[in-house]
């Protein structure tokens, strides 16, 4: 056979195996398009059937989802059983029913109503997110549009699109900028009535003294009033527009999805990002518990250096800034090695969580969207032909697709963005926590209710007058309440003296005090001295028997070291009245500068500048200036009783008595707590404790020796 004969035969062979193959291509397609076809009539024919039976399923899941929200909100959780603020506030803070009743509690004071200031931006706020829907849902369709014209080189109705898209963008930047001022405002009005409510609990009565000496819940109240504060209302505005908005969106946008695609493949989405949502809910790190545990270590940061500077002279004489630095260091360690946890976890977290939203949930959408595209043949294959032609079906296609994919894509970044918001509810709930447990103690101590945590049985057993039991019956004491009761004299009867420990310093006190008595107070180191009259100055409560005394403004304390607050030297004289309130009761600046010479102060008005000269009164007067100050202070108010704790200790022997020989002239009778014995024969009565529990009291002479305990 010839080479040419053998070529010809093998071109054939090849040529009828082509033949074959395409033909078993168009068979298999045809069979394929078959099925599709079988599939989409059976489809077209049960479509009603499917759509009602999505849409009862999705009722169900709703009705589902809402039995679990009322389940969630009516059940209880177990409180702690010491009811400490510092033990709830480590437990992780969860989305529970104390929660929601916790920040519906903090709402009503940052929202006091309806016809209120903060309502009504709240209102406007609400207004405007909804037009921002409205305008992007439009701003969707125009976009098509737009693409459209242009697909159908139509540039008239392209120019007329650009113009819209224009003219839309001034309404669009001016409400953007609407709500992000909003916004910011709305955090400034939380955070001036939650603060003012605040500071109205904090500094009634004698709850800033109580708060952190009778009550151990709280911790660093400065750092809770001021940056904790302010970050829960920051983050609870935010929170609002960045879950209102994305809620509103989802909703706008499947329903018009709902009415250009078909419940069915909204239904299969939804379903894909129900999955993937709910993994990735179960992936979520516990940021809540991060940020409140981010909170209380920078507040314990804030404290060591507040601590430092308190006491500088102090370590500066004992050259501890060694001992200090490492303190420092370890508190900041703790601080920065927890940042750094949580910004890892931010890291991974982030990265998943982009993948999911961005482009896994936007691939889903775009397919969604190609879905109608790729189905055009379903009008043939259901024996009906568009009388559209191939141009105007391009240009309605891709107005179409372009509106269909920009809904899509802006309900998946609302979803994303919900998604994201449910981060920023957990980190709300651990502020919350923070915030609403301060409220909680505030009030607590307001109503006199104190909260401690138990004595350390061991260690305090081992110390001089301290015993288990005595513990254990002083804490069964620190439940009770005695009587105050108003009186012209100061009485105590039956009072136990107990520390806010625990330890029973004086069983039962009884003593009386009437005016023209000036009583010699002597006693032991810890005997009970300061507590009796912290009992008697109001800061610590009545354990039990009665205690009669004057109203405040009869019983003035001047302690070792007076205090000396922000203002001008008058304030120093007059505190705590301001320059109205003097002038109301009939006091010059004259009859100040006579106080001041009784005290042999009469140099300092001059030599500091006048009355109304301001400094840091601390730092500018020496220790002897500042008790002549506070025994001015005492002269200025001129209560019935004073109560006098080692407040000579800084003045010659002379200054002492032109004081104590003044204050019996004014009629004021003393209390006077000191171990200088030139001070004795200012005081006709004595209160002695042996630091035993045992008192005496009784009548004194100067010149005869102390009377000894049987």
């Amino acid at each position: 056979m010839a080479p040419n004969q053998s070529s010809m035969m093998v071109g054939s062979a090849i040529d009828a195996i082509q033949k074959l193959n395409h033909e078993f291509v168009r068979r298999t397609q045809l069979s394929k398009l078959i099925q599709l076809k079988r599939i989409l009539q059976w489809y077209i024919q049960h479509h009603k059937k499917i759509r009602g039976g999505i849409l009862i399923f999705v009722a169900a899941m709703l009705l589902d989802r809402l039995r679990r929200l009322i389940a969630l909100l009516s059940s209880t959780k177990e409180k702690n059983k010491d009811g400490t603020f510092a033990s709830s506030a480590s437990q992780k803070p969860q989305i529970d029913k104390n929660f929601f009743d916790n920040l519906r509690k903090l709402i009503a004071i940052a929202i006091p109503g309806i016809r209120t200031k903060e309502f009504g931006m709240l209102l406007s706020h609400s207004t405007l997110l909804v037009f921002r829907t409205a305008l992007s849902v439009y701003i969707a369709t125009l976009d098509g549009e737009i693409v459209s014209a242009l697909v159908r080189l139509r540039s008239r109705d392209f120019g007329k699109g650009i113009l819209k898209w224009m003219a839309v963008a001034v309404p669009a930047t001016l409400t953007n900028s609407l709500l992000s001022f909003f916004q910011k405002r709305l955090a400034i009005q939380f955070r001036s009535n939650l603060t003012k409510r605040a500071q109205e609990l904090y500094l009634s009565e004698k709850t800033y003294y109580s708060i952190g000496n009778l009550d151990s819940r709280v911790a660093n109240i400065d750092q809770l009033m001021t940056v904790d504060l302010t970050k829960f209302c920051n983050s609870l505005s935010e929170l609002y527009s960045n879950l209102a908005k994305p809620t509103l969106d989802a909703v706008v946008y499947n329903i018009e999805l709902a009415k250009r695609l078909g419940v069915v493949p909204l239904f299969f989405i939804s379903v894909v990002i129900q999955l993937s949502s709910g993994a990735l809910h179960k992936l979520t790190p516990p940021f809540g518990k991060l940020v409140g545990q981010e909170q209380k270590l920078e507040g314990e940061f804030h404290f060591a250096h507040s601590r430092l500077i308190e006491n500088a002279e102090e370590v500066a004489l004992y050259r501890g800034q060694s001992a200090e630095k490492a303190i420092l260091d370890r508190q900041y360690m703790r601080l920065i090695r927890h940042i750094n946890r949580t910004f890892r976890l931010h890291v991974f977290y982030g990265m998943l969580e982009d993948f999911v939203v961005k482009y896994f949930w936007g691939a889903a959408g775009l397919i969604v969207c190609a879905a109608p595209v790729f189905s055009e043949r379903l009008p043939q294959l259901a024996g009906t032909v568009s009388p559209s032609g191939p141009a105007s079906r391009m240009g309605s296609r891709t107005r179409d697709f372009i509106t269909n994919r920009r809904l899509l894509l802006s309900a998946s970044d609302a979803l994303g963005r919900m998604m994201y918001s449910y981060k920023e509810i957990v980190e709300l709930a651990g502020l919350t926590q923070r915030v609403a447990g301060l409220f909680e103690v505030l009030e607590d101590v307001n109503k006199g209710h104190y909260v401690r945590g138990q004595a350390d049985m061991s260690s305090l057993s081992g110390e001089a007058g301290t015993s288990v039991e005595n513990v254990k019956e002083g804490m069964l004491i620190l439940k009770q309440r005695g009587q105050i009761v108003d009186d012209k004299d100061i009485e105590f009867v039956d009072v136990p003296i107990v520390s806010p420990t625990g330890d029973i310093l004086v069983p039962n006190l009884s003593f009386h005090v009437r005016s023209g008595m000036n009583v010699l107070v002597l006693g032991p180191n810890g005997c009970g001295k300061s507590s009796m009259f912290r009992i008697l100055g109001g800061l610590w409560p009545v354990y039990g028997g009665v205690v009669k005394k004057p109203t405040d403004g009869n019983v003035f304390y001047i302690p070792q070291r007076p205090y000396l607050s922000v203002g001008t030297l008058r304030d120093q004289i007059i505190y705590p009245n301001n320059k109205a309130e003097m002038e109301e009761k009939g006091v010059t600046d004259d009859q100040l500068l006579d106080i001041l010479k009784v005290v042999q102060l009469g140099d300092i008005v001059e030599r500091e500048g006048g009355w109304d000269a301001k400094k840091e009164w601390k730092d500018a007067l020496s220790g002897g200036d500042k008790q002549r100050i506070a025994m001015a202070r005492l002269f200025y108010h001129r209560p019935r009783f004073a109560i006098m704790d080692e407040c000579t200790s800084a003045v010659s022997m002379d200054v002492e008595r032109i004081m104590y020989t003044h204050a019996s002239d004014l009629g004021i009778s003393m209390l006077t707590v000191s171990h200088r014995q030139s001070l004795w024969k200012y005081h006709n009565y004595i209160l002695q404790f042996n630091g035993q529990g045992a008192f005496k009291f009784g009548k004194f002479n100067p010149d005869d020796p102390l009377p000894p305990f049987n």
